[in-house]
């Protein structure tokens, strides 16, 4: 069982091979669209097994340079300690969460008028969704979150078997 930092009352997330063709498509929106590279995402929200909306995760710092700075540690919430999940407004190259793959996807469906209420959101590139995601998705109507078999390693830095950072090499 996977200890998430954070999983609302009565929600669980669902797990899908790396062939699922949903899947897929969420990791080829992290690769092209993502502007972090250590830590892409990307999310394709699902609905009677048509996409209807894509998001990737965006760093308001669009200078390659400082993202490679952020990249290699100078990030406020890293030197101050902040647990993961939390406080993203404190540093501009981690962001707010409205920057996340996630919160893209779904405000992608609200401009293109999309209902997207009992739809499943795939996610790709991360190992669990934070507290303003999951509040997010849950007001939205998103029904099942469905992220890649063995993110938990894969997509994890405590995780020896991380691939966050080559992770499209």
């Amino acid at each position: 069982m996977v200890n998430y930092p954070y999983l609302p009352k009565g929600r669980e997330i669902l797990y899908v091979p790396e062939t699922n063709p949903f899947m897929k498509v969420a990791m080829e929106v992290a690769r092209d669209l993502s502007s972090d590279a250590m830590q892409s995402t990307g999310v394709v929200i699902v609905k009677h097994g048509e996409i209807v909306a894509k998001g990737a995760n965006q760093s308001i710092i669009k200078n390659s340079r400082l993202q490679d700075i952020h990249r290699k540690g100078l990030c406020t919430r890293k030197f101050f300690k902040i647990k993961s999940g939390t406080k993203y407004w404190l540093c501009p190259g981690c962001s707010g969460f409205g920057s996340h793959a996630e919160a893209r996807a779904i405000k992608d469906a609200e401009r293109n008028n999309v209902d997207i209420r009992e739809a499943d959101l795939y996610l790709w590139g991360h190992w669990w969704c934070c507290k303003p995601c999951w509040d997010k998705m849950i007001e939205a109507g998103i029904k099942n979150v469905y992220l890649l078999e063995e993110s938990e390693k894969l997509f994890n830095l405590s995780s020896a078997s991380h691939v966050l950072g080559k992770q499209f090499k």
